[in-house]
């Protein structure tokens, strides 16, 4: 065997930031190189991205990863073992045949999303790379934008509010260690606001504060009263980005805003989207219709998508075919990359190829389920995508991120800049007219 041949592979159960059960993964190569990767969850799930295989019954509310564990430590383990860690594309292809279904039910996306993961994390370090350059292949690399959860709604809160994200991107910022800085004073003074108006209730999911409004608009207005009190400029040093995870209210082109009590169609939808992004500094609007509304999304985008950056993330799944359906409708114009969403570490690099070539805002994730795993941060920075998203400015699982990049911006140097605004369409963060 080769020295990046793999020799030992081991699964464990390990917990993640909501105290669930999840997979964690060691690979060991002939060389004495190591690989280590944990999957994260999702709570707002696309219906057609890999399914986490949960153990059911009563333990743990059902969501125990027993059978994913064994899964690794038996049948995976003997598939790989022997493989070379270099050859990813036939790591992950063996993966995907051993398993033999459509969504990574049998065997769990859970269990081979880690296992990608490590893997690719032991060929870097036997290549004595960091797992940003490897995956960079020699390439330019940037260090992304980051897109930072100030209030958590949706899936993430209850449900409390009906719009699941409500995030600032630093558009001022020169580099990306600026753009924490520029992040941190906002997200302070969201929270000096929300208790002087005792709304200061907690945290959701994801790190952002918990969302103490009476209605969805109302946490815009007070986004941008944090951001102009951390003295910045609405639109101009910081801009507004929306995760509406529409699917999670939306059905059949109705869409229900618990919230508020109402019920919007379609039109009704786009209508009331079109008037927040009229009326505040809002550059990017994720999932603004649901995953089973092409039609929704294709009026949004042709509506807005000339000045802001419309992002499919459960109406494309990480999908490459789903990517390059949505660029020929033009029925957005980014796309969400989650590595466990799509299962291996192939297939998600296929999906963001595909959004690249589609010249689409490619903007790599976390899930609400995160852990202190950063294999985000090398591949949103060695991939070049432009752009990461890892929930709030608050909690260790999102901290571990953020800190990464930081320590990724020293290493590189004069070798990495910073995307920076230059990702988004050129007049994002200016109201539509």
């Amino acid at each position: 065997m080769s020295r990046t041949s793999i020799t030992h592979i081991v699964a464990r159960r390990v917990w993640d930031s909501r105290g669930r059960p999840t997979v964690e993964v060691d690979v060991r190569l002939q060389g004495g190189a190591t690989g280590r990767a944990i999957a994260p969850a999702g709570a707002s799930r696309g219906t057609h991205e890999a399914i986490d295989l949960r153990d059911g019954g009563p333990a743990l509310g059902g969501l125990d990863v027993r059978k994913a564990v064994g899964h690794v430590n038996g049948e995976i383990a003997t598939r790989l073992v022997g493989m070379d860690a270099t050859d990813q594309r036939a790591i992950d292809a063996a993966l995907i045949a051993l398993d033999g279904t459509p969504n990574k039910s049998r065997l769990g996306g859970n269990a081979m999303i880690a296992v990608s993961m490590a893997v690719l994390h032991a060929a870097a370090q036997a290549g004595h790379d960091s797992l940003c350059t490897y995956v960079a292949r020699g390439r330019p690399v940037r260090l992304p934008l980051p897109e930072i959860q100030i209030f958590g709604g949706g899936a993430h809160a209850g449900r409390r509010v009906d719009i699941q994200d409500f995030m600032v991107m630093p558009l001022g910022a020169a580099n990306f260690a600026q753009a924490l800085e520029m992040t941190a004073e906002v997200y302070r003074a969201a929270g000096e606001l929300m208790k002087a108006e005792d709304r200061l209730q907690g945290v959701a999911d994801e790190g952002g504060y918990w969302p103490a409004f009476d209605s969805n608009e109302e946490a815009l207005g007070m986004l941008v009263r944090s951001i102009e009190r951390a003295g910045f400029t609405p639109g101009d040093d910081v801009a507004i980005s929306l995760d509406v995870a529409a699917s999670e209210f939306g059905r059949d082109g109705l869409y229900r805003l618990g919230l508020e009590g109402r019920e919007l169609d379609r039109d009704g939808m786009v209508e009331m989207l079109l008037g927040w992004c009229q009326r505040y500094p809002i550059a990017s609007v994720e999932d603004p219709l649901a995953e089973d509304d092409p039609e929704g999304m294709r009026a949004f985008t042709a509506a807005a998508g000339h000045r802001i950056q419309v992002i499919g993330d459960d109406f494309l799944v990480t999908n490459a075919d789903r990517v390059r359906a949505a660029a020929a409708t033009r029925s957005c114009n980014a796309v969400l990359i989650k590595p466990n969403q799509a299962g291996t570490v192939t297939e998600t690099y296929a999906a963001f190829e595909a959004g690249m070539a589609a010249d689409f805002g490619t903007i790599v994730s976390a899930r609400s389920g995160e852990t202190e795993d950063v294999t985000i941060a090398h591949l949103a920075t060695g991939w070049n995508a432009g752009q990461l998203k890892v929930g709030s400015f608050s909690r260790s699982e999102r901290m571990a991120k953020w800190n990464e990049c930081l320590r990724l911006e020293e290493a590189l140097g004069s070798q990495a800049v910073f995307a920076g605004r230059d990702v988004l369409p050129p007049d994002a963060g200016k109201p539509l007219p």
